[in-house]
């Protein structure tokens, strides 16, 4: 087994959050270097090899890929513009492959590992709405605010998994 317990999960999750949380925040807040990065762009085999990773990560541990691959992407100095749908698809790309595999798995497997297929329903209508009106309030929105509230979110959230795995 990759991850042994719920403990060491959380603590290798807000390990990769934290970090990044920091140098999202860092790279927004010192705009001269923020531009610099932003108009480097990555040669085609970084994005595609962090995107099978993610991937990996994210269909073994059953999280959406785009949980991480955002906030990575947006620390690297990629616009928002293009990690938001980037972020998105490795989510709905991870989650189609994950249930297809566990469908698969629970027709030959002993035990119960069958996807809820009603939650994962319940959530697509969410994930529809709130995709569709983030690409009409993205462009409304500054940059910077953006990736400080990305940057926030991926900070509440690796702590939040710290203090769970602490307590």
């Amino acid at each position: 087994m990759l991850c042994p317990d719920w403990v060491f999960f959380r603590l290798l999750i807000a390990a990769l959050l934290l970090p990044l949380r920091v140098r999202l925040c860092v790279r927004t807040l010192s705009p001269a270097r923020g531009r610099a990065v932003a108009e480097a762009e990555p040669s085609p085999v970084a994005p595609t090899a962090l995107a099978v990773a993610v991937g990996v990560v994210g269909g073994v541990y059953g999280i959406g890929g785009g949980s991480l691959l955002g906030p990575i992407l947006a620390a690297r100095g990629l616009p928002m513009t293009r990690v938001a749908p980037a972020a998105l698809a490795a989510t709905f790309a991870t989650c189609v492959v994950g249930a297809v595999v566990y469908a698969l798995l629970s027709l030959t497997s002993v035990g119960d590992v069958v996807p809820d297929r009603w939650l994962g329903l319940a959530c697509g209508p969410g994930g529809l709405v709130g995709g569709s009106i983030g690409t009409r309030l993205q462009p409304c929105l500054p940059e910077t605010g953006l990736r400080l509230l990305l940057g926030g979110l991926a900070a509440g959230l690796g702590t939040l998994y710290a203090v769970q795995a602490l307590a």
